[in-house]
């Protein structure tokens, strides 16, 4: 727990919200006294804020608290990341991947977004940033991973990493998942060349992060098996046109075509079944709503879109929505953010935990 409580931070107790609740868009009145939303009216509770409600938004693939790749965890970094989550109206966040293990206050934070994470990152020897994960022997990983998902819920493989490397082979990947599902967690599986996408579904990991180069013929499989594919799509198009005026390589050809290919297979998979997550993946913090409004330029319908980045990506991690019961979060707006996601942007009141934040 931080020793203050910064100025800007609502202290007062009992509050209100009304007006139309996403996904249904039927009228509410709730009030949370505590962190539990209920529809009893609480006496001198403060209406915060009326219009359309979301249960906050979420950025499902995010990495704070280091400065840039390979880089320590630093405590004051990481508050600063998330506090840029919170202002932005991200309520829940999920982290496939530390720098370290996060301190006890990560996610418990009254101030911050709750959070689900994966501890350190497992990779093979020779992959990833120097300086991050853990790089055991294949037959060590099953066991380490699921005394992390035992701890934490969750773990996260580098399935492959540059390309021509070695993916983790297929039966390491299903060893894994089948340690981590027997003591209740999950897998995350980051993968940007085919041989790894088809490894982690083959294997039956639970989210595949980033998914550069997926074959579409397994989007079937992926929403058959629950697969989630968090595409992380902002982060990977963003760059498209500067690498496309770079001299050409090897390595430029394969990011470019994957990148290209990125925002059609992602319209795919959400028409196929599959539950894809918003995720932002890189620095700064607390654009969430522009990688929602990325999915929506993509194809994806602005309902699915903002679903990925709030309701659907909340239930998948765990939490339900504005119901009596439900942890108290929610972002309010003036208009439907479904007819113009820049909404997202000005938010009326984000309400984390009971409490005002914005």
């Amino acid at each position: 727990m931080p020793e203050s409580v910064p100025a800007r931070y609502d202290k007062k107790g009992a509050l209100r919200i009304r007006g139309r609740a996403l996904p249904t868009g039927e009228e509410v009145d709730l009030y949370a006294d505590g962190d539990r939303w209920t529809t009893d009216p609480v006496p001198g509770a403060e209406l915060v804020a009326e219009g359309w409600l979301l249960p906050g938004l979420v950025d499902a693939h995010t990495h704070p608290g280091a400065e840039e790749p390979g880089a320590p965890m630093s405590e004051e970094v990481l508050r600063d990341d998330l506090r840029r989550h919170a202002e932005s109206g991200v309520t829940l966040i999920r982290s496939p991947g530390l720098a370290d293990h996060p301190p006890q206050w990560f996610g418990t934070d009254p101030e911050l977004p709750r959070a689900v994470h994966a501890g350190p990152w497992f990779a093979q020897q020779g992959q990833f940033f120097d300086g991050w994960g853990r790089r055991p022997s294949h037959a060590d990983l099953p066991m380490l991973a699921a005394a992390q998902a035992a701890s934490t819920g969750w773990v996260k493989l580098i399935g492959d990493w540059r390309p021509g490397d070695p993916p983790f082979p297929e039966p390491v990947v299903r060893a894994v998942v089948d340690a981590v599902h027997a003591v209740g967690g999950r897998v995350a599986v980051h993968a940007q060349n085919a041989e790894g996408c088809a490894v982690a579904v083959a294997a039956g990991v639970d989210s595949l992060e980033h998914g550069m180069w997926l074959d579409p013929l397994l989007l079937d499989k992926m929403a058959g098996q629950g697969t989630a594919l968090t595409p992380t799509l902002a982060a990977l198009t963003e760059s498209l046109e500067h690498r496309r005026s770079q001299p050409e390589t090897p390595r430029s050809r394969w990011y470019i075509g994957g990148a290209s290919a990125h925002p059609a297979l992602v319209a795919a998979a959400v028409e196929a079944g599959v539950t894809v997550l918003a995720g932002t993946d890189s620095r700064p913090h607390g654009l969430v709503a522009g990688e929602i409004r990325a999915l929506a330029a993509a194809g994806v319908p602005a309902h699915e879109a903002l679903a990925a980045g709030s309701w659907a990506a909340r239930g998948y991690l765990g939490l339900p929505g504005l119901e009596p019961g439900a942890p108290a979060d929610a972002v309010v707006y003036a208009e439907d953010p479904r007819a113009g996601l820049t909404q997202l942007d000005h938010p009326l009141a984000v309400v984390l935990r009971g409490r005002r934040i914005r």
